[in-house]
Parts: C-alpha cells; structure tokens; sequence
C-alpha cells in the first residue's frame, strides 16, 4: 500500500507504506486483516502510534504539526480497518485533522496527508470515490508545489499512482503519459528510495514495457545494500517487508518465459 508511509531530512514517526494503487476507486473495500504474525505486530504498531498521536494532538488541537502527526498514523491505521465503516471513520479523522493542521498553518504536509485520507476513505465508498480522487489530485499538486521532497518525493509518487490506477479522460484523471512523468520525477527528485524505483519498475510492466522495467530493477539491485544502510529501524520494518515481496515478485514476473 505509509506509505506515507514509506527519511534524509525525514518526517519524524512513521511514513505510509502502502502503495497507493491499492487506494483508488474500488466497489468495496480491500480489507487487509492481520493474518500472519508479522501483520499482527505491524497493525498493533500502527493502532499504538495511532492512539499516541490523537492524544497529543487533542491536547494541543492548534498544533499544525501534531495535527498532520496524527493525520499520518490514521493513514497508516486505516490500513488495518477490518470493515468500510471503520476504515472510513479513522479516514475521517485523518482528513478532519489534515483540514485543522492547513486551517493554523498551510504547508505540503498538510496537504499530503489529507490526500492519503481522501485515498482510504475512497477504498470505503462505492458512490464519491471519483471525486474523491480528483480532489486527491489537487492536494498532491498542492503538496508538490509547496515541497516536491517531502517524504521522499511523496506528492509526485502519490500523483504518479493516481495517474496509472484511476480510469482515464473523461470518467477521471488517468493517463500514462502523466504517470510515467510524475513516477520518473519522484525517483529522480529522491534515487535512494526503494518505493520510488519500486513503482516505477512496476508500472513498466504494467505497461508491457520489460526492457526498462528491467532496466529499473538492475537499479533497485543497486541502491539496495545502502538503502538498508540508510532506512532502518522499526519504522520501516514493514517497508522493508512490503519492498522485499515485490522485488521478488517483479523479479518472477520478468523471468517469466
């Protein structure tokens, strides 16, 4: 899927981790439930800093940063919801908290954050999902304009993702011409982030393009011993865990005969 999540002059706590093309326009939810024991210590993890981040941010409600804290831990717990209802009430909380954050102080976390909410709260709602993601589009753009660095060229990744996964002209904002900018951009504005290499690498494929989604993950085979230099630590354990499978997996998939 925090994402958002997944940092060099990086965001204190944990970053989204969760792709979000797993996010955009689905008839019902995808609930993700803890089924092994790793998801298990992750989805405690991410219900632990959630409950933190909204005391601290109920005790200072004029705090934009503690504001756009918790806004990014219901992100990251919205994941484990195990119904639309919930997934959608954590989601709320997040954009509401996103909305107070902008309202004390506009800055690109803000903005960001209330577009990853938007993106959890779209994977609840059958009716609105559309426009929910036009308006996820205006607040990565927002997002962008203010930081394109920010968590690792996150407002770009989100943009490119939405791009690739959303129906194109005129039903909604896809286009793979604009993805492949916008993902080309975040791994240009951040190299060493897996996830950015990661998307691109896959969206190649998706393309039907091997050539240079092979080309992304002789890349990836690169930068991989110093980014487990670089991102460590229990925030990005389930990063680690998320980036591993889909290496594997594109790995398998371009092997294939």
């Amino acid at each position: 899927m925090h994402k958002n999540g997944k940092l060099k002059v990086r965001v204190t706590g944990l970053r989204p981790t969760i792709s979000l093309s797993l996010m955009v326009l689905v008839a019902a939810a995808n609930v993700l439930l803890a089924d092994d024991a790793h998801d298990k210590v992750f989805a405690a993890r991410a219900q632990g800093a959630y409950q933190k981040a909204q005391g601290q941010f109920q005790s200072e409600t004029n705090d934009p940063v503690l504001a756009w804290q918790f806004a990014r831990t219901c992100f990251d717990w919205a994941d484990w919801a195990t119904n639309k209802e919930q997934r959608a009430a954590i989601a709320g909380d997040g954009m509401a908290a996103s909305r107070q954050s902008l309202l004390v102080a506009d800055s690109a976390a803000g903005h960001y954050y209330l577009a990853l909410n938007m993106g959890q709260l779209a994977q609840a709602e059958t009716l609105g999902a559309l426009k929910l993601v036009r308006e996820m589009m205006r607040e990565f753009q927002t997002a962008a304009e203010m930081d394109p660095h920010f968590d690792f060229a996150g407002p770009d990744r989100g943009l490119g993702l939405l791009c690739r996964d959303a129906p194109g002209w005129p039903v909604s904002v896809g286009s793979r011409r604009k993805a492949r900018e916008y993902l080309e951009a975040a791994v240009t504005l951040a190299p060493g982030d897996p996830e950015n290499v990661l998307n691109l690498a896959e969206s190649y494929l998706k393309w039907d393009d091997p050539v240079n989604a092979k080309n992304q993950l002789q890349v990836l085979d690169n930068l991989w011993p110093k980014a487990q230099k670089d991102f460590t630590g229990q925030a990005w354990e389930r990063s680690w865990d998320d980036w591993s499978k889909r290496r594997d997996e594109l790995r398998k998939e371009l092997n294939k005969p």
